[in-house]
């Protein structure tokens, strides 16, 4: 009768439809995106040792230099003074030393003489005694001992003027030393990221750090940069130093895989993050530090586990469920046990079998026993979700 095929397509227009995925055995990988940021390995900033005026400055920002390299010359006029004077110095010593050593060789040849007449005398006297006067004798032996104190004396001196021209010489090295930090050299190979002075201006020494001291060049060290990312709190645990890393930096359309190589071990308080950093090599400078670059890192994987989307998970309470379809299409609330979670995968360790259907978003709507007409989500997606590793 037309009034009862009316009412059954009524009730059938009654039941609500409902989004359904099935579970499905294959490979899941928990994949953690973070955006990071280039840094310089090093940044200095070079200070000369000496105080003086700006001679000449041989480099500009973006220069690229080497260590050693000479950037800027000092002009200190007080130092040459003093090289001078200590040169002088020098001089004047090694005239003092060969005085003092032409002096050991006057007093031991006057003391051989005269150490030779005493020897004479007293072999004389022991030969026949009486022969020579024993004050003749005393004054011979009192005029050896002289003669060799005053060679004891001599040496003693050629040692003091000896001593001194280390001390001149010494003095003459430190003070080269000063006029040699007039050229101020790089202290490693990188790029001139900024100037701060420019010729004939004066340059005070950086030795004084109780002074906040304009250095000449600020070097930053960019044929080597740190890539550093914020790593979540909830995921430090999965990191490990040698860990790969794929990069993609956007602004020169670039990717490549590193490896972690250091991180902090330390999760700051406000941002609840630890600090991880990778070492790129960036010899060619296509990469300038401040660039950013998206990275993505493996935490987990597990192979061939029962999968479901993560929309199908509620929690209730401190439990994990799903709302499953049985055989008639009626609502089953399941506990499961959650293991690895992706961003759009779920492995189930127990409470669903391969092949269930599930209920993706919208389960606040349904209620146990309820019949639902399931729209099956197409495998292609699932595919695709799984494709995609989470």
């Amino acid at each position: 009768m037309p009034w009862k095929r009316q009412d059954a397509e009524a009730k059938a227009d009654e039941i609500p439809s409902a989004r359904v995925a099935t579970a499905q055995r294959g490979n899941l990988a928990h994949t953690l995106s973070l955006a990071g940021q280039f840094q310089s390995y090093q940044v200095v900033d070079v200070h000369p040792k000496v105080t003086g005026f700006m001679d000449k400055i041989n480099v500009d920002i973006g220069d690229r230099v080497h260590k050693g390299e000479v950037l800027a010359v000092l002009e200190v006029p007080e130092l040459n003074a003093q090289l001078k004077g200590t040169g002088f110095e020098m001089e004047r010593t090694k005239d003092e030393l060969l005085r003092a050593q032409h002096e050991v060789k006057r007093a031991e040849a006057t003391h051989a003489a005269i150490h030779a007449d005493y020897q004479r005398l007293l072999e004389a006297s022991k030969a026949q005694p009486g022969l020579v006067a024993q004050q003749e004798l005393d004054d011979a032996q009192s005029k050896d001992l002289s003669s060799e104190s005053q060679v004891d004396a001599a040496k003693a001196a050629a040692a003091g003027a000896q001593e001194s021209g280390q001390v001149a010489g010494a003095d003459n090295d430190r003070v080269q030393a000063l006029k040699n930090y007039t050229s101020v050299t790089a202290p490693l190979d990188g790029v001139v990221i900024w100037r701060y002075a420019d010729t004939g201006a004066l340059i005070q020494s950086g030795t004084n750090s109780n002074e906040q001291d304009i250095p000449i060049v600020r070097i930053a060290q960019s044929g080597l940069l740190r890539l550093r990312m914020p790593i979540p709190e909830d995921d430090v645990r999965f990191v490990h130093i040698g860990d790969p890393m794929l990069v993609r930096v956007d602004a020169i359309g670039r990717s490549f895989t590193g490896k972690i190589v250091r991180f902090t071990r330390d999760v700051n308080f406000e941002t609840r993050t630890m600090e991880t950093e990778l070492d790129v090599e960036n010899q060619d400078l296509s990469i300038a530090p401040g660039m950013y670059a998206n990275t993505q890192m493996q935490l987990a994987h597990a192979e061939n586990v029962t999968t479901i989307p993560i929309e199908a998970l509620v929690l209730n309470g401190d439990q994990q469920t799903v709302y499953c379809l049985d055989a008639q299409n009626r609502i089953r609330i399941r506990s499961v046990k959650v293991g690895l979670r992706g961003s759009k995968l779920a492995e189930i360790d127990s409470g669903l079998q391969p092949g269930d259907r599930v209920v993706i978003g919208g389960q606040e709507e349904y209620t146990e026993g309820e019949r639902v007409a399931p729209i099956l989500t197409r495998n292609r997606l699932l595919k695709l979700f799984m494709s995609q590793a989470a």
